[in-house]
């Protein structure tokens, strides 16, 4: 870089402005390299070049480098405003899944309970048809008269209710294996 003599920098830097391929932030960029460039860097025809490229002005005030502040503040903020959105977003998803997470805590002790008072019905009808059986069997007088009065309690035909209970608890204890 030093043998090169500043005059060929600085038309270096003012072909790169001139044709679009070095940027205003290009050029920031080049005057943190070194002293020299940045020394070139604050060339007015370099800013000028660029100022003439990204705003057009057809009135009579020349326009100047805060320009490229004003725009740089502009995409400082669009950015921001983006990167608050998405995390507003992902705090929604968040909400949103906790809340079906909560739902599904519910229907699972829902479930739970139901699936508890089906295995509780289903024992207490295995009661019954056990006492149905032993009636048919023969016991003492005091036994057979409590089974009966079981048996007698009992409105549904036993083996339909249990193989209706039966089939509930399967079908609950799959649902509880899914969730």
């Amino acid at each position: 870089m030093s043998t090169l003599p500043d005059e060929v920098w600085l038309r270096i830097l003012e072909l790169g402005a001139a044709s679009s391929i070095l940027g205003y932030r290009d050029l920031c960029r080049v005057a943190i390299a070194s002293r020299r460039l940045n020394r070139l860097s604050q060339e007015p025809s370099l800013w000028g070049a660029l100022l003439a490229l990204d705003f057009p002005f057809s009135g009579s005030e020349t326009p100047s480098k805060s320009l490229y502040k004003i725009k740089f503040e502009k995409d400082k903020a669009r950015r921001i405003a983006m990167r608050r959105m998405a995390v507003i977003g992902a705090e929604e998803r968040v909400l949103l899944t906790k809340k079906k997470l909560a739902d599904l805590e519910l229907s699972m002790a829902r479930e739970g309970e139901r699936m508890k008072a089906t295995l509780e019905e289903l024992e207490n009808l295995e009661r019954v048809r056990s006492a149905s059986v032993a009636l048919n069997v023969w016991q003492p007088e005091v036994v057979r008269g409590r089974q009966k009065q079981i048996v007698e309690q009992c409105t549904v035909p036993v083996e339909s209710r249990l193989n209706a209970l039966r089939m509930e608890a399967r079908v609950s204890q799959r649902e509880a294996q899914v969730e």
